[in-house]
């Protein structure tokens, strides 16, 4: 699946990826609330994404995903994701439309050289198998390739039990270290989210948290998080769990 493993070796890392059941489900905002809380409290934390799609669409409050992550940990935007692209279409695609190619001993090494002395927050793009090219080198992929724990971003509402339960078995089934889940925006009273909070949790045995709406900023964000047991969310990774590449055609 991956050629990430003729690239040079992924040096130590520590830190967490933060990935998502889906786009668009506060992803960006619960890797930025960890990167500021981090940050709030002392630790040298840098965030990573991959890439970022739909720049040519208008910016969202807080800034676009690059943004607020650099916001949040003192880095330039240009620095927190190296390949940006204006489509609104699957990283592939995009990429393909700037007649480019994300290519994954690339992506593990860009991830890498950021995450070097320093907590590294890499945010995914995408729910867990979006592809960054054709041949299927998807965000596990990468999400093995750094060997990072993982914490889940998923909406309250419904459809999310089947949504974090899918996310939740694809991820173990490559072995990847599933430390958490986090449902945002939460709001407080929802007789439904309360009760897939507690399904969720029972169901997939992980703890499962809360992250409420919060002020688009460091400060906002940090605060949103104090309660998030963060720091247990954050560890050194494992060896590279890549999944085994697929057989030859004619095996």
């Amino acid at each position: 699946m991956s050629d990430a493993a003729a690239g040079p070796a992924v040096p130590p890392l520590r830190g967490a990826f933060v990935i998502a059941t889906d786009t668009d489900v506060g992803k960006t905002v619960l890797a930025a609330a960890i990167c500021a809380r981090l940050r709030a409290d002392g630790e040298p934390v840098v965030a990573h994404k991959p890439a970022v799609t739909g720049l040519d669409d208008p910016a969202p409050e807080g800034g676009r995903d690059h943004e607020l992550l650099a916001a949040c940990t003192g880095q330039a935007p240009e620095d927190v994701c190296p390949r940006t692209f204006g489509p609104a279409v699957s990283p592939h695609l995009a990429a393909e439309l700037a007649a480019e190619r994300l290519v994954p001993a690339d992506l593990v090494a860009s991830a890498a050289r950021a995450g070097v002395g320093r907590t590294l927050v890499v945010e995914g793009i995408g729910g867990l198998l979006v592809p960054f090219d054709r041949a299927g080198y998807d965000v596990r992929a990468l999400c093995c390739d750094l060997g990072l724990p993982v914490v889940i971003a998923a909406r309250p509402g419904l459809g999310t039990i089947n949504h974090v339960r899918l996310t939740v078995d694809v991820a173990r089934a490559a072995g990847l270290d599933v430390r958490a889940i986090v449902l945002t925006p939460w709001t407080a009273g929802d007789a439904l989210a309360d009760d897939n909070r507690r399904t969720v949790a029972a169901l997939t045995d992980v703890p499962t948290h809360v992250l409420p709406l919060a002020e688009l900023t460091p400060e906002g964000l940090a605060l949103a998080a104090a309660e998030l047991p963060v720091a247990s969310w954050i560890g050194e990774a494992a060896a590279p769990v890549r999944p085994a590449p697929a057989p030859p055609a004619d095996a």
